[in-house]
C-alpha cells in the first residue's frame, strides 16, 4: 500500500528510508553517533525514525513516528548505552505509515535476539509473506522488513553463523535491499546484487561505520572507507572487518536508481564514486544545451531545483538567481490528507522574491513532473510576483512507468506525460515553455562513469522480473487532466 502524493515541485517524490549502523568500543557512543547519523539522512524519510543499541549481546532500543529531532532527546540517546548499534529512518512506500512499521525491527527467536534496519522494497515480498505464513509465521507489521528477518531467523537456526543465514536469504528475495544485521556479537551490512540503493562503509578510529550516504559519515565524524558492492556481504565482529562476495553478480553490473543523483540523495554525497553536486549540475548544462531560451535569470526550486540551476547558469551565461524561498520549518507537503491541504502546504512552503522576479524573463527549474497537479501554482505564484515569461525545465525524464523498487511513483494512469504530450503538459502548466531531461543524456550527466543505472520509471526497462501481483498493484484509477487542459486553452 502507498502513501498518496502529489510529485510536481513541493510536492516531491519520496524513497522509503536510510539506514545508519556503528560497530565502537567504549570510547563512542553509538546512539549518539547514530542520532548525528540519522539527522543528515532525514531528507530520506521523515515519517518514522529508530535506533536499536547492543550492550554486550543485550539489544535494545527506541523508536516512533516523527522526525528525529523530535523523537529523540538527551534522556533517551544516554540511556541507550552499548558498544553497537543499528538505526533507520522511514518514509512509506510499502506498509502503512504507523508505529508497528517503523524500523530497526527486533526479532527474539531461539538462537537469540537480531534486529534489522532495511533500505529498499522487494518484489517477491508477497510470495515470501504468504509462504511463511503457510508454515505458522505469524507478522506484526505490513513491511517487508519483517519477511527479511522472518528469513533470516530460519537460516540461522540451520547456518552455521549470522552472515551464512543472511547470504542464504539473500537468494529468496528479489529486489531492492540495502540491509544492516545486527546479532549479539557481529554488525553485518549487505546490498543486493543489483545495487538498487546507496550503501557505504567508513571509519573512525578503529570503529566502523555503514550508512546509505557519505554525508552521515560525515555528520558523525567518520572517514569514507568505500561503497558496499551490489551482492556484498561484510561482517564486523571482535576479529575485524570482512567481506563475503559469493553473492556478487560475476558481470561487475549495477542498477543504482538513477533517481538518487537527480532527486533523493542528499547534494554533499557521492555515490559509487559520483558526486551528486557536479551530477545535477551537469543536468542543468544539459538543459541548456538542449533546451535554450532567452531569459533574464534562472532560478531553482528549492532545495531539488537549485544545483541544476547553477548549471544552467553556467552553461547558459543567464545569471542565476534566489527567487524562491523555502520555509524549512513547514512539514512535508505529502503528509497532508487531502489535495487542498496540500496546496495550502505548496503556499506557506515556498515564497516568491518579488525584487527578483519582476518584469523578469524566468527560467525555472525543478527535478520532476510526476501527476503534473500543482505546477500551475508555481507558474501562477511566478507570474504573480512579476515575471513576464516562465519557461519550465526538468532535470530528469518523463516519468511513464511506476516504480516497484522502492520510489514512490504511482501507476500508468497517474502519471501525467503517459497520457499527454509535453506540448499539452506545457498547458496545463501555464508555463511559455517546458523542456524535459532527454532519457539518452543520463550517462552523459553522471560522466559516463557509472556502472549501471536503473532508468525503469522512464524507459519500462526493469533489471528484475515484477511479479503480476505487484504489476495489478500499479493498476489503479488516475487523474482526469483532459478537463484542466480544455480549461486552460479556454483561459488562453
Amino acid at each position: 500500500m502507498n502513501t498518496n502524493f502529489d510529485g510536481c515541485f513541493s510536492e516531491e517524490l519520496h524513497e522509503e528510508c536510510g539506514v545508519f549502523g556503528i560497530y565502537g568500543d567504549d570510547s563512542i557512543a553509538p546512539a549518539y553517533a547514530c542520532y548525528n547519523g540519522l539527522l543528515a539522512l532525514q531528507h530520506r524519510g521523515q515519517e518514522s525514525c529508530g535506533i536499536s543499541v547492543n550492550d554486550r549481546g543485550v539489544i535494545t532500543g527506541h523508536k516512533n513516528m516523527g522526525l528525529v529531532s523530535e523523537v529523540f532527546s538527551n534522556e533517551i540517546l544516554n540511556g541507550l548505552k552499548g558498544q553497537m548499534a543499528i538505526s533507520h529512518v522511514r518514509y512509506s512506500t510499502a506498509g502503512g505509515s504507523v508505529r508497528e512499521n517503523s524500523q530497526p525491527l527486533v526479532m527474539r527467536y531461539v538462537k537469540g535476539t537480531l534486529a534489522i534496519a532495511h533500505n529498499g522494497n522487494l518484489t517477491n515480498a508477497y510470495e515470501i509473506r504468504r509462504e511463511l505464513e503457510r508454515r505458522g509465521a505469524i507478522f506484526q507489521t505490513t513491511i517487508d522488513s519483517e519477511a527479511i528477518a522472518y528469513l533470516i531467523a530460519r537460516e540461522r537456526i540451520k547456518a552455521e553463523s549470522v552472515e551464512d543465514a543472511v547470504a542464504k536469504t539473500m537468494k529468496q528475495i528479489d529486489g531492492a535491499y540495502s540491509l544492516l544485521v545486527m546479532s549479539p556479537q557481529k554488525l553485518i551490512a549487505a546490498r543486493d546484487p543489483h545495487g538498487f540503493r546507496p550503501l557505504c562503509m567508513g571509519k573512525i578510529g578503529n570503529s566502523v561505520v555503514f550508512a546509505s550516504e557519505s554525508c552521515a559519515l560525515a555528520a558523525c565524524g567518520a572517514e569514507f572507507v568505500r561503497d558496499i558492492e551490489p551482492g556484498e556481504i561484510v561482517v564486523v565482529d571482535e576479529t575485524g572487518v570482512r567481506s563475503i562476495t559469493a553473492n556478487c553478480p560475476k558481470n561487475n553490473k549495477k542498477s543504482l536508481c538513477v533517481f538518487e543523483y537527480i532527486y533523493f540523495a542528499r547534494t554533499d554525497s557521492e555515490i559509487d564514486g559520483i558526486s551528486v553536486y557536479e551530477s545535477r549540475k551537469e543536468a542543468g548544462r544539459i538543459l541548456a544545451r538542449e533546451f535554450p531560451v532567452e531569459a533574464d535569470i534562472v532560478i531553482g526550486v528549492p532545495e531539488s531545483g537549485i544545483d541544476a540551476a547553477i548549471g544552467y547558469s553556467e552553461e547558459s551565461g543567464i545569471p542565476y538567481e534566489k527567487g524562491i524561498v523555502k520555509n524549512g520549518y513547514i512539514g512535508r507537503t505529502f503528509i497532508k490528507p487531502t489535495q487542498k491541504e496540500r496546496a495550502n502546504s505548496v503556499r506557506l512552503k515556498l515564497n516568491p522574491l518579488t525584487s527578483v522576479l519582476k518584469g523578469k524573463r524566468v527560467v525555472v527549474i525543478d527535478d520532476s513532473i510526476v501527476r503534473g497537479t500543482t505546477c500551475d501554482r508555481i507558474v501562477k505564484m511566478l507570474r504573480n510576483a512579476g515575471a513576464t515569461e516562465v519557461h519550465l525545465r526538468i532535470s530528469s525524464p518523463p516519468f511513464v512507468w511506476p516504480c516497484f523498487y522502492g520510489t514512490d511513483i504511482p501507476s500508468r494512469d497517474e502519471l501525467i506525460a503517459v497520457k499527454h504530450t509535453v506540448d499539452e503538459i506545457c498547458t496545463l502548466t501555464g508555463a511559455d515553455s517546458l523542456g524535459f531531461f532527454p532519457p539518452d543524456k543520463l550517462g552523459e550527466m553522471l560522466g559516463n562513469k557509472h556502472a549501471g543505472i536503473c532508468d525503469a520509471c522512464f524507459s519500462g526497462v526493469y533489471p528484475t522480473k515484477i511479479p503480476e501481483k505487484m504489476l495489478a498493484g500499479k493498476e489503479r484509477g488516475g487523474v482526469n487532466f483532459d478537463k484542466k487542459i480544455e480549461k486552460k486553452k479556454t483561459e488562453g
